[in-house]
Formats: structure tokens, sequence, C-alpha cells
């Protein structure tokens, strides 16, 4: 089964500086029938304006990724990291027992547009890191960005979630098969995606459960993310 969750029905604030689309219930945007999906809390759609971004502030127990999509995004935080993450490499902050950060926008001329991603932690506790690595996917497939091992250089996810990334030429077909007792969850980032007979669009997402098989086939040049989890 695959259910359809619009770009235009997210959750939205827009605070000048910030323009932010929520799939999930966040901040001050409450809807009862989208509180996450799986283990997946947040998916946050962000574009933040030149000079500007998001003063140090905590999180705790909480896996959290940033997905660059134009731009840059300059992180810095409590346990030492400093860096400016942009497209093709991807960040991990586990908050655990407790972090601070920063994360503004690195350019004072340009836009950037991310997706910062939360997922909740198998267990809580854990002691803060943070990992990044480069994820510039082969055309016309599916790339293994995050696993709960690491496995095949993806970055560590301390949850049993696999992260794909998705580059998809105009006409490709991928299938990725989900075992039982899985989830899905598959967020556009831009062009037209057929899964199944399901169309989506850029900024739609697709909850998924009960299918055996996810046949993905890229109606035009495509970017998404697949999160492949336990029930």
């Amino acid at each position: 089964m695959i259910t359809i969750r619009k770009s235009d029905e997210r959750g939205r604030a827009n605070f000048g500086w910030l323009d932010s689309h929520h799939s999930f219930s966040f901040g001050h945007y409450y809807d009862r029938n989208h509180m996450g999906w799986g283990p997946l809390r947040v998916i946050n759609e962000d574009r933040v304006i030149a000079g500007a971004g998001f003063d140090p502030h905590p999180h705790r127990d909480m896996e959290i990724i940033s997905y660059v999509i134009e731009g840059g995004l300059e992180h810095k935080d409590s346990i030492g990291n400093g860096s400016v993450i942009r497209p093709g490499r991807l960040q991990r902050m586990s908050a655990g027992t407790g972090i601070r950060h920063s994360e503004y926008n690195a350019s004072k001329t340009d836009p950037v547009h991310f997706l910062q991603i939360w997922i909740i932690p198998e267990k809580q506790g854990i002691e803060p890191g943070y990992e990044e690595k480069d994820i510039a996917a082969p055309s016309n497939s599916l790339q293994l960005a995050g696993s709960r091992s690491g496995r095949d250089g993806s970055i560590t996810i301390h949850q049993d979630v696999d992260l794909y990334a998705a580059r998809l030429g105009k006409g490709s077909v991928v299938e990725h098969p989900l075992r039982k007792g899985r989830i899905a969850w598959l967020q556009m980032i831009s062009g037209t995606l057929a899964c199944g007979e399901t169309i989506l669009n850029a900024g739609d997402g697709a909850a998924i459960t009960q299918e055996d098989i996810l046949k993905l086939q890229s109606q035009t040049d495509t970017e998404a993310l697949l999160f492949d989890m336990a029930a």
C-alpha cells in the first residue's frame, strides 16, 4: 500500500529568513495524522536566505541528518565539529545525552536549500557523535547512504534504517525489495517518479507498507531519498 503525502499538504513555517515545509508535525505545526512514519520523525525541507541560520540550540536522543540540495550549510557543535556541508555529502549528528549545534547558510549572497531529517534512535542515552561522508550517487541507481551498521561506506544511523539516495535519469527504472516486517518512506526532492502506479512530484512523500517490491520509474530527471525501516 502506498499513501501519498502531497507537497502542498505539508505544514509550513515562513519566518522571512527561513521557509520550511514539514512532512510531519514539527514546531508550531501540529497534525495528529502525520506524527512520523515508523522511527522517521521529521523531514523538513528548509530554505535559508544568505547569511542567516539557526543559532546554537540543544538536542538530545535523536539522530539528525542533513542532506543539502543546493548551496552550503555551515555546522558547528559543542563536541568540536565544524564544517560546511554541500550537495553530495551527508551529515549525521547523534544528539544522545545532549549536544548543542548551530547551522548557518555558508554564503553571504545565495540561499541554501536542504532537508533536515530526524530519526528516533533505538535506545536513549548514547554518547553524542558526528559523521559526514560523500554520497555522490551513481546515476540511475539507489546508493546506500546510511545504515545501522555503516555498511558499504554508509554513515551509521543508530536505528534499523537503511537510507538510500537516488539520482535517476529520465526513463530509468530501479527496483528495491522490501523484506517482511519492513516499511518505507520515499521523499521526492526533484522531478517526477512513478512508484508502482503512484505518481510523485517534487516535495511529495509516500508512506509504503505491505509491498514486496518497489518499482521506481523516473519520468524526468529525478532526485529522491528512500528510507527502508523496521515497522
